[in-house]
């Protein structure tokens, strides 16, 4: 199905979207690590468990490993620790000017180490979508500037290791499908997030505290959503999209969370909806539907061109 890879890669922004509102209730009662650590063990033991009944069906057994491991280091290893730092010590119009650079990254690496070169026109439209992310950012007005230098090195942090995921992923696309390099990285990042929070716990004399946060009602529910949906279903998707569509294609779509979260606040917070959210949402739409639409119509003209070497 032709449509298939950009229906799932709509799917995963729009989880992602939403995942801000489980993880800004989360943080009330959990750490960001421990909240990490819960996320990413949920989706491991789901993953684990659809195997073991035969829901899922793959071997890693015999499988040249290095590479996929290196993914899974990169994602959600490097990108969270750089993300969560960088969200921690900039303002949130930094954090959104650095992140909405990834699409912008993700092209001039796809055309480097992919050699899948956007036309000149979809670089307007996958710029054209950037700047509508920096309109939403910037609130409309002067963007702040904290000044906070390692800050800011963070998300650029978050912002390469986010275009070498998209990069690795289509590339390892060929020998690993969606579903084990999911399974590889909720494994890794539970590995690692949860020997974190139990460094940190412990230090702290509060190793037996771990899991009391799980009491809460609204802890629970931000590791359902983010362990099942903004882990193991968006990562699939993500995995998915990748393995099916140019790399700047589908990291274009993440722009779209900017809007999904914009408008869960606004229905599930009551936050403020103002004139450049509207203007920056028809932005990122018209940058997403034109970075696709043109790449569609440049692969439909080489196909119909007629073969002039044997006429």
């Amino acid at each position: 199905m032709l449509q298939l890879p950009y229906l799932v890669a709509a799917l995963s922004s729009i989880i992602f979207g939403f995942s801000f509102l489980f993880t800004k209730g989360a943080l009330d009662y959990l750490n960001p690590h421990q909240l990490l650590a819960f996320r990413f063990l949920l989706a491991a033991l789901a993953l684990t468990a659809l195997r073991g009944l035969g829901l899922v069906k793959f071997s890693l057994r015999g499988r040249s490993l290095p590479g996929a491991l290196i993914l899974s280091a990169i994602q959600p290893i490097v990108y969270f620790l750089c993300e969560t730092t960088g969200v921690q010590l900039t303002t949130s119009s930094e954090a959104g000017m650095m992140i909405a650079l990834i699409p912008v990254v993700v092209a001039i690496s796809g055309a480097v180490f992919l050699k899948e070169k956007p036309s000149p026109t979809q670089w307007a439209f996958i710029l054209l979508s950037v700047f509508g992310v920096l309109f939403v950012a910037r609130g409309g007005g002067a963007v702040s500037v904290s000044g906070h230098g390692l800050g800011l090195l963070a998300l650029a942090g978050a912002v390469i290791s986010a275009a070498m995921y998209s990069i690795m992923s289509r590339r390892l696309s060929t020998s690993f499908r969606p579903v084990e390099l999911t399974y590889l990285m909720m494994w890794t990042g539970a590995i690692f997030f949860g020997l974190l929070t139990v460094v940190e716990h412990a230090k702290d004399g509060r190793l037996g505290e771990i899991l009391l946060p799980l009491a809460q009602a609204q802890s629970i529910s931000a590791v359902l959503y983010l362990g099942l949906l903004s882990s193991v279903v968006a990562f699939f998707s993500q995995n998915y999209a990748l393995s099916k569509i140019e790399a700047s294609r589908s990291a274009v779509f993440a722009n779209l969370t900017t809007i999904i979260s914009t408008v869960a606040g606004v229905v599930f917070r009551g936050e403020p909806f103002l004139w450049y959210h509207w203007i920056g949402g028809a932005l990122i739409l018209t940058g997403v539907w034109g970075t696709n639409y043109y790449a569609r119509s440049k692969k439909s003209a080489l196909i119909e061109q007629p073969d002039t070497a044997q006429a």
